[in-house]
């Protein structure tokens, strides 16, 4: 949150493992402002969450989670109290979907979050107070997944929610909204017109309404990420690990296999 208050530029990467090792590591390269962890997608347990909070503290990083649509205010609340200090909510249609998302992560009376003996106090409230809780709650960042025809339509009114900070834009979700057909084997979402008009309208409207657009990359390409930049956009992330590893093995495993295919 510092750094968005400050209009500064943000990098993170994206991870499904839950082993807090792999946070470790990207610690260590002290060269990425969070870790996002994409609870959507992969098997984890509550303890996890506490782990990968307190690895990110141990390197200076803040943490991210990516959420489930349902059930939402649960799994917000136990990553919330476990120490995490930024969400992705996954799946916002409408209004609602966008007032319930940041209510979730809001301490009564402006949301639903109570008090307890959780981490992010100390568990026992020793040296934490309530307004420390309170200040805690308050410096979140609550970002949007903009990835639903009816999000895109109604994006104005989303981003007009108080305590909105960030919006990403999904091609392939949109594209599934919008029925695109196409092999999901295929770039059929990012390179169709109808889905780009649709992210560039998300990034300029975000903008405009003094929101931060951050942009998925899977490499580095310089081209791309200037076309980004001149649009505004400050927020990149980075990678993701399983797609990391894939490609490795990918590429490396067809080297080895062309290699040992010729031995006899």
């Amino acid at each position: 949150m510092e750094l968005i208050k400050e209009g500064k530029p943000t990098l993170g990467t994206r991870v499904l493992i839950s082993w807090p090792g792999i946070f470790e590591l990207i610690g260590q390269t002290e060269l990425f402002d969070y870790v996002e962890f994409v609870a959507e997608y992969a098997p984890w347990t509550l303890y996890d969450l506490e782990n990968i909070a307190r690895v990110c503290e141990l390197y200076n990083m803040s943490s991210m989670i990516k959420l489930d649509a349902v059930p939402r205010s649960y799994i917000a609340a136990k990553a919330l109290q476990s120490g995490i200090q930024n969400f992705l909510f996954s799946d916002i249609r409408n209004v609602k979907d966008a007032e319930d998302a940041v209510k979730s992560v809001k301490l009564e009376p402006e949301g639903i979050m109570g008090i307890g003996n959780f981490r992010v106090g100390g568990y026992v409230f020793d040296k934490f107070t309530v307004s420390d809780y309170r200040k805690y709650a308050e410096n979140i960042v609550v970002a949007f997944m903009i990835e639903k025809r009816s999000a895109v339509d109604q994006l104005e009114e989303i981003l007009s929610v108080q305590g909105v900070d960030m919006v990403q834009f999904g091609p392939w979700d949109y594209g599934l909204s919008i029925d695109l057909a196409g092999p999901p084997e295929t770039t059929w979402a990012l390179d169709n017109p109808k889905v780009k008009e649709a992210e560039l309208k998300c990034i300029k409207t975000a903008i405009e309404m003094g929101k931060r657009p951050r942009v998925e990359l899977s490499d580095v390409n310089l081209k791309s990420i200037e076309q980004y930049i001149k649009l505004g956009v400050k927020d990149f992330s980075l990678g993701i690990d399983i797609r990391i590893l894939y490609n490795f093995w990918k590429e490396k495993g067809q080297e080895l296999r062309k290699i040992l295919l010729k031995l006899k």
